[in-house]
């Protein structure tokens, strides 16, 4: 069971990397096709509770009261950022939500927000954490990943023009 878990953490690391050569080549697929960004969140949202639970982490979905306006995007890489983002986020809650806005003579534009009640992340750090290999000092004895997640979450959000930022609320 190690030699199996061993190899399959190796094949992850080794997807991780070719991904990222792909991005730098800016030679990975891109499959737009329309799509309904509330679904794609309750898809995502379905797909984790059971790890929160699993984790003791109270999870929640916040979504417009009105149903959202189709789009065009890549569902499968969306659905990927999102399990990078799912996956670095921490403390004892974690709320997904969705928001849109629509503009004259521009693109809609769609904000989805993974928030949760974690420790935050210093200062120092936030600049640093969309780097390839990076991990923080708290994760550092931590096996199960490499530090390539959110610097992939960081190209697939790249690739369809958008913009990935963290914040904390102090205290």
């Amino acid at each position: 069971s190690t030699i199996h878990s061993e190899g399959q953490r190796m094949r992850r690391l080794i997807d991780d990397m070719l991904f990222l050569s792909h991005a730098d080549s800016h030679d990975f697929p891109i499959r737009m096709e329309p799509m309904e960004p509330d679904t794609l969140l309750l898809n995502s949202y379905e797909a984790f509770e059971a790890l929160a639970k699993e984790k003791n982490i109270r999870f929640g979905i916040l979504l417009p009261d009105s149903p959202m306006p189709a789009c065009l995007g890549d569902s499968g890489r969306l659905l990927q950022l999102l399990a990078f983002l799912l996956h670095n986020a921490g403390g004892g809650s974690i709320t997904l939500s969705l928001s849109h806005s629509a503009r004259l003579y521009r693109p809609d534009s769609y904000t989805i927000a993974v928030a949760d009640s974690g420790i935050g992340i210093p200062d120092g750090e936030k600049a640093k954490i969309f780097q390839r290999f990076y991990r923080s000092e708290a994760s550092r004895s931590a096996k199960e990943h490499f530090g390539l997640g959110l610097c992939i979450a960081a190209e697939i959000v790249r690739s369809f023009h958008g913009s990935l930022r963290v914040e904390d609320t102090p205290g």
